[in-house]
C-alpha cells in the first residue's frame, strides 16, 4: 500500500523569474529527506509552490544498522564503554575483519517510524531551506525568512494533515483560490486538489496557462518572444488575452522603441501586419477571465499611449545634440569608481580597437558607442542603451558601419543571441568587453562562487564567441598577456570560459577540448578547426588505441624525465618492430594524422609488445626515447592525444 503527498506553501505574489528556480530547490531539498517516494511532479503560480509525489509507504519498514566499535586489540575498557554506549554486554559485540584489521561492531535493529511523523519534522525545514536571491521578515526581526509572507500551508498524506507549524502558519487542508475570482478558504485533498483549484480560477499548470495564452492569441500575427511568454505565464493564475491598438501616427517612432516600451515596461506582445512590419496593435494578458465592457483595454490603451508620447517627446527633444557633441558629458557619467568615467571607458575603448586591428570605422564607432547614455530616452528606458545609440547614429548621418556597430555593441547578451553583424562592430564590442574585464581584474572585481555583479562572464563568453563565429584571428592569450592587460587570473579565466563555450555550446567532448588546448594555439579560429578535425578522427577505429599509445609515451618520457631533442641515431635501431616502426614514421612524418593514422598505430603496437625501451644499454635507450618523443612532438601538433580517455 502506497499513499500520495501534496505540499502546498501558499504566499503573497512571488517574482515571476525566480519560481522555477524556486521549484528545483524545493524537488532537491525534499528528495535529500530520502523518503520513499515513485514520483514527483512540480507545479506553481505567482501565489504557491507545489509539490505532488505518488508511492509513498504509510510506514518505514525496521531496519539493521551496523555500529562499528574499537579495534580488537584495545584495550578491554574501551570495549566496555562502546558496549555500554550501544546499551549491551561486552560478549554481545561481534568481531569483524575490515580492510584495516579486527574490529568490534554491534548490528542494532532501529524501529521503523510512520512517514506522517517523518514529513512534520522534516516538512518545515524544506520550505525554509528555498533558496531566494533575497528573503524578508514578516513575523518580527529573528522569525523565519521567506521570498513572500506565508499565507497559508497545505500538507498531506494520503487522507491525513501532515500537522506542523511554520511562522505562525498551520499545515493543513485549506488552500485558497484565485484573488478576485476564487473563494478564499477552499477544502482540498490530494486526489480532488488540481480540479478543486480549477473550479476557483487557478490554472495549476504552467503548461496549461502557456496554452491557454497560445489559444487566446490565435489569429493574431504577434511577434514571437518566448521569455515574455514564459514571465507571463508565472505572473498569472487565470491568464486571458485582449487585443488593444494604438494611434498609427506612433510608428514613425523606431520599431525598437515601440517594442521596448511594449515589451519591457507593460509586457505586451507586440503584433505584426501580413508584410512583418510592427501594427498599430498590441496582446496584453490579463489575469481574470473576461472584460466584457472593455474597460480593461481602454485602461492599457490609455497607459501605453502615454508611455509613447514619452518616448516621443524624449526622442524629439535628443535630436537637438548630437551624439558627437555629447562626448565631452561622459566625463560625468560613472562608469566604475575604481574605474573612473565613461570618458576614459571610451578613451581606453577607442585604442584597443588599434590593438584589435580596427579601423577609422571602429574608433569612431567606439569614440560614439557610449554617448547615448547622456539621452533623455536612454535615462528613461534603459534597456535601449546601445540600441538607441546606433538609431540616433543613423538619423544623423554616421556611415553604416559605424551606427551598426554602437547598435551591436552589447552584443551577444546570451550565448543563444547573435555577434554584431559587422567586423567594425564585433572589433568595438570586443574592445568594450576586453575593456571592462582587464579593468575589473585588475582592481580586483573578480566573480566569486554566483556573484557577478558586473556580468564578467557573459563579457568573457561574449568576447570567446565574437573571436570564434566572427573568425577573428587574434591570439587571445597574446593580447592579454600585453603589459596593460595582463593578468594570471584574468587568463584562467578566459580559459575556463573557452572550455565553457566548446564543452558546454558547442557539444565537444571535454577530453577533446583538453587535448586541443593542451597544445600553444594560434587563435580560437585555429583551435575550433583542432577541435573539429579531433572529433572526426575519433571515428576511426585507429583513434582511440593510438591515444591509449600516446599516453603510454607521455609516461614513458615523464617517468624518464625525459626532455632531449636530438637526432635519432639510426646506427642503434634493431632490425624488426623498432626498425620499422621508425622507417614507417620517416614516410609519414608531415603528412596529416587522418592519413597516417591506420598506417602509425599497427606499427606502434607491434613496438610496444616486442621492444624494450628502457634498454640497459644507455645510448640504446637514449635512443629510443628519443625516437618516442619525436614521433609524440610531431602529431601532437593539432592536439595532445595523451589527454584522450581511452577504454582501456
Amino acid at each position: 500500500m502506497s499513499v500520495p503527498l501534496l505540499l502546498e506553501i501558499g504566499t503573497e505574489e512571488i517574482p515571476d523569474w525566480m519560481i522555477r528556480p524556486a521549484l528545483d530547490d524545493l524537488r532537491r531539498l525534499f528528495e535529500k529527506t530520502e523518503i520513499p517516494h515513485a514520483s514527483i511532479r512540480m507545479d506553481a503560480t505567482p501565489r504557491r509552490l507545489v509539490l505532488r509525489a505518488e508511492g509513498l509507504p504509510p510506514r518505514l519498514a525496521d531496519r539493521q544498522e551496523r555500529v562499528q566499535g574499537p579495534a580488537k586489540s584495545a584495550p578491554p575498557k574501551a570495549v566496555e564503554g562502546f558496549a555500554r554506549k550501544q546499551g549491551v554486554a561486552p560478549e554481545d559485540l561481534i568481531v569483524e575483519t575490515t580492510a584495516k584489521g579486527e574490529y568490534y561492531s554491534y548490528v542494532k535493529r532501529v524501529p521503523g517510524r510512520a512517514v506522517k511523523e517523518l514529513l512534520a519534522e522534516a516538512l518545515p525545514g524544506v520550505i525554509l531551506g528555498i533558496s531566494f536571491p533575497k528573503t524578508m521578515y514578516w513575523t518580527g526581526k529573528g522569525g523565519p525568512r521567506f521570498i513572500r509572507p506565508i499565507r497559508w500551508i497545505v500538507a498531506l498524506l494520503g487522507e491525513d494533515i501532515i500537522p506542523f507549524e511554520l511562522a505562525a502558519v498551520r499545515s493543513g487542508s485549506l488552500t485558497s483560490g484565485h484573488r478576485r475570482l476564487g473563494a478564499r478558504e477552499i477544502v482540498v485533498t490530494a486526489s480532488d486538489y488540481e480540479e478543486r483549484l480549477g473550479d476557483h480560477y487557478v490554472i495549476l499548470s504552467a503548461e496549461a496557462r502557456r496554452k491557454k495564452i497560445a489559444d487566446g492569441m490565435a489569429g493574431v500575427r504577434i511577434k514571437r518572444d518566448e521569455a515574455l511568454l514564459e514571465t507571463l505565464v508565472y505572473l498569472t493564475e487565470f491568464p486571458t488575452p485582449i487585443t488593444g491598438g494604438f494611434d498609427p501616427e506612433f510608428l514613425q517612432l523606431p520599431e525598437e522603441v515601440l517594442i521596448t516600451v511594449m515589451r519591457h515596461h507593460q509586457r505586451y506582445f507586440s503584433v505584426e501586419d501580413a508584410q512583418g512590419k510592427l501594427a498599430p496593435q498590441f496582446v496584453a494578458v490579463m489575469n481574470i477571465d473576461s472584460d466584457p465592457e472593455g474597460f480593461v483595454r481602454r485602461g492599457n490603451e490609455r497607459v501605453l499611449r502615454a508611455r509613447f508620447n514619452d518616448a516621443r517627446f524624449f526622442w524629439e527633444t535628443d535630436q537637438k545634440k548630437k551624439l558627437a557633441d555629447r562626448v565631452p558629458d561622459l566625463a560625468h557619467v560613472t562608469f566604475q569608481a575604481k574605474l573612473g568615467s565613461y570618458l576614459e571607458k571610451t578613451e581606453r575603448m577607442i585604442a584597443l580597437t588599434g590593438m584589435l586591428g580596427g579601423d577609422q570605422h571602429a574608433a569612431q564607432a567606439a569614440q560614439l558607442s557610449k554617448c547615448d547614455l547622456t539621452t533623455e530616452l536612454v535615462k528613461e528606458f534603459t534597456e535601449l542603451q546601445g540600441v538607441v545609440g546606433g538609431l540616433y547614429a543613423r538619423v544623423q548621418g554616421e556611415p553604416e558601419p559605424v551606427w551598426q556597430a554602437i547598435y551591436d555593441q552589447y552584443k551577444p547578451e546570451s550565448m543563444e543571441d547573435g555577434i554584431p553583424r559587422n567586423r567594425t562592430g564585433q572589433i568595438v564590442a570586443l574592445a568594450d568587453k576586453l575593456d571592462t574585464l582587464t579593468g575589473c581584474f585588475r582592481v580586483g572585481l573578480i566573480p566569486t562562487g554566483s556573484r557577478d555583479p558586473f556580468a564578467l562572464r557573459r563579457a568573457a563568453q561574449g568576447v570567446v564567441k565574437i573571436l570564434v563565429e566572427g573568425k577573428i584571428e587574434l591570439d587571445l592569450r597574446d593580447l592579454i598577456g600585453r603589459e596593460r592587460l595582463d593578468n594570471p587570473d584574468l587568463r584562467d579565466f578566459f580559459e575556463d570560459r573557452i572550455r565553457f563555450y566548446f564543452r558546454d555550446y558547442r557539444g565537444f567532448a571535454y577530453d577533446e577540448v583538453n587535448a586541443c588546448m593542451a597544445v600553444a594555439s594560434r587563435n580560437l579560429v585555429d583551435l575550433e578547426a583542432r577541435l573539429v578535425r579531433v572529433q572526426k578522427l575519433r571515428g576511426s577505429a585507429d583513434f582511440e588505441p593510438l591515444a591509449a599509445s600516446f599516453k603510454r609515451i607521455r609516461n614513458i618520457l615523464e617517468q624518464a624525465k625525459f626532455t632531449g631533442l636530438g637526432a635519432i641515431d639510426e646506427t642503434l635501431l634493431d632490425p624488426g618492430p623498432e626498425r620499422d616502426l621508425y622507417d614507417e614514421y620517416r614516410r609519414i612524418a608531415g603528412q596529416p594524422i587522418e592519413s597516417a593514422i591506420s598506417r602509425l598505430r599497427p606499427k606502434v603496437d607491434l613496438y610496444f609488445d616486442k621492444v624494450l625501451v628502457n634498454a640497459p644499454d644507455a645510448r640504446v635507450r637514449r635512443n629510443r626515447l628519443t625516437l618516442l618523443n619525436t614521433m609524440l612532438r610531431e602529431f601532437s601538433t593539432i592536439a595532445d592525444f595523451s589527454e584522450i580517455v581511452t577504454k582501456s
